[in-house]
């Protein structure tokens, strides 16, 4: 069972958990898509990216949390709205010790960009395990994404198998990145 804990600014509103998976990624990867497809109906998915504008936490069966956070890069704020998510994002990441993994999020149609590059260097320099999931592979061929994930291999300096390759308009594989979650979640 899926149940809404709470949305969050700072931390002194973050709700009690033990364990916690926190999804990143672009404005525009279809991470609240992502999410509904692992989850069900949880998260709120606009017509224009950008829409969700503060910490998402959700408790998975009473195992472990999903932290929903905004999308970076993409959608079109403000500089104080950008000066304010910086701030809530680093709060999160420094002052939330539940966090256990980060699920992040790319498109496999994009190679990783400045913003990606950042989060993920961001993630390693605070030790924080990823599990990499490159997201909208029913947009491309089978040739497209083994040469994107070659490609994306590269970039990040990581192995073929770091990546799990999903789709979450049709489901694709959204069981093994599951799996790949509470795996790392539920040792």
């Amino acid at each position: 069972m899926i149940r809404f804990l709470c949305s969050a600014r700072s931390s002194s509103q973050y709700p009690e958990t033990e364990r916690e998976a926190v999804f990143v990624g672009r404005s525009n990867v279809g991470k609240s898509s992502l999410i509904n497809a692992l989850y069900g109906k949880i998260a709120y998915v606009g017509k224009t990216p950008g829409k969700t504008k503060l910490l998402n936490f959700f408790s998975v069966d009473e195992r472990y949390s999903v932290c929903d956070v905004p999308g970076y890069g993409y959608a079109e704020i403000s500089d104080k709205e950008t000066i304010d998510f910086g701030e809530m994002m680093e709060e999160y990441f420094s002052k939330r010790k539940e966090i256990r993994l980060c699920v992040m999020i790319m498109d496999i149609r994009r190679t990783p960009n400045a913003d990606d590059l950042d989060m993920y260097d961001f993630l390693v320099y605070n030790n924080i395990p990823c599990v990499f999931v490159l997201n909208k592979a029913d947009k491309l061929s089978y040739a497209k994404i083994e040469a994107q994930k070659e490609n994306i291999c590269k970039i990040l300096e990581v192995e073929k198998d770091d990546l799990i390759v999903c789709s979450s308009l049709k489901k694709t594989d959204i069981d093994v990145l599951k799996r790949a979650i509470e795996d790392r979640l539920l040792l």
